[in-house]
């Protein structure tokens, strides 16, 4: 079907824009963006997604605010309207790949305005592909990108002033694990308990280096690494060759209370960054990601025309959730850290803010873990 996206120049596909490459019901095209107080204050993120072949559009917006998590998670069905909002939430690109302005009109105890501007240029990582038992699970592209985002909030009457906040953003599409439909099984199941699982994935910014390292580890395969670093002042980047991380877990939980993380260079030099926990971590669940929803299908699947729901957590534990419902606290794997950071570079040092994000799940001999 003909939409207004065909009167262009730009289809890669004999086909018009309303379809895409591939008919698998995981397909997916989102928006992430987070954003951290300099004082470690508050921290927010705002995503926005499409998934054509389950004719969904979604979204999420978190607010946390010393131990409360302010929540509002957004779904409708997508039909034909090619604009991103969905319910209270809407996204518009006012220059593409320097400045977004993020919306929250209508929420029940958060509303803003904000503007995200780029500071940096966005990073391309290495394709994502992998496949099982002949099945492709995972083919997917993602950018990455370092910002800062002004505004305000208003939250239960209060104004929050956001002036230029630490600011990143991802914006992936593919095909990926957990969106859309559970995952068939063709094969015995590869549980973490016989091969756990690490995810490193953090975005920076110290002095005039910034950049992003991610690591994705099963145990006993090979490590997948993707970074690059840039440095502001000579306009030079390099690629990330390896990665290696030291956790400094909080006793009784996978959550980190320091991380130290070592990239070697593609040219030999080290950089090394030391990673503290600033305010409490949100809880992704408040997004919608892994079950969030209250039908606890996760992202892209479809509910109906229109779906807005709002809550607020407290989230001063750090590995648990306790929810404002009669619902049970929950401890979840999925939780984003914002952090200080001191990070040196031939014999340099710097200091700056970032996102963490550590997963640690199943036994990790590499880390002693579930020994």
């Amino acid at each position: 079907m003909l939409t207004e996206l065909d009167d262009c120049l730009w289809h890669q596909l004999p086909t018009t824009f309303d379809h895409v490459w591939t008919s698998d019901p995981r397909f997916f095209d989102r928006f992430w963006f987070a954003s951290y107080a300099p004082d470690g204050s508050a921290a927010m993120q705002f995503t926005m997604g499409v998934y054509r072949n389950m004719n969904v559009m979604d979204g999420g917006f978190v607010l946390v605010e010393g131990d409360r998590q302010y929540n509002i998670r957004v779904s409708r069905t997508l039909g034909q309207h090619n604009v991103m909002e969905c319910g209270p939430l809407s996204v518009d690109v006012l220059e593409p790949l320097r400045t977004l302005a993020l919306r929250v009109r209508g929420g029940d105890r958060v509303n803003g305005e904000l503007t995200w501007t780029a500071v940096a240029r966005p990073v391309e990582e290495a394709p994502h592909f992998r496949r099982l038992n002949g099945r492709t699970i995972e083919d997917y592209q993602r950018y990455n990108q370092i910002g800062s985002v002004s505004g305000h909030l208003v939250v239960d009457g209060r104004e929050v002033r956001v002036d230029s906040w630490w600011a990143c953003r991802d914006h992936s599409w593919g095909v990926r694990p957990g969106m859309a439909v559970k995952e068939v099984q063709n094969g015995p199941k590869d549980t973490l308990e016989k091969r756990g699982y690490t995810l490193s994935f953090l975005f920076f910014s110290a002095g005039p280096l910034s950049g992003t390292l991610l690591l994705q580890k099963r145990e006993g395969d090979a490590s997948y690494i993707s970074g690059e670093l840039m440095h502001a002042g000579d306009g030079t980047s390099m690629k990330v060759a390896e990665l290696t991380i030291e956790p400094e877990l909080i006793a009784g939980t996978r959550r980190f209370r320091t991380i130290v993380l070592t990239a070697r260079l593609k040219d030999g030099r080290a950089l090394k960054l030391h990673c503290h926990r600033s305010g409490n971590a949100i809880a992704m669940q408040g997004l919608g990601y892994s079950g969030g929803y209250n039908d606890r299908k996760g992202l892209g699947a479809w509910r109906g025309d229109q779906v807005v729901e709002q809550d607020v957590w407290n989230v001063e534990h750090p590995a648990k959730i306790v929810y404002d419902s009669e619902r049970e606290p929950d401890e979840h794997w999925h939780r984003i850290q914002p952090v200080t950071i001191q990070c040196s570079l031939d014999d340099v040092q710097y200091e700056g803010q970032g996102s963490m994000t550590l997963t640690l799940g199943g036994k990790i001999p590499s880390l002693g873990l579930g020994l």
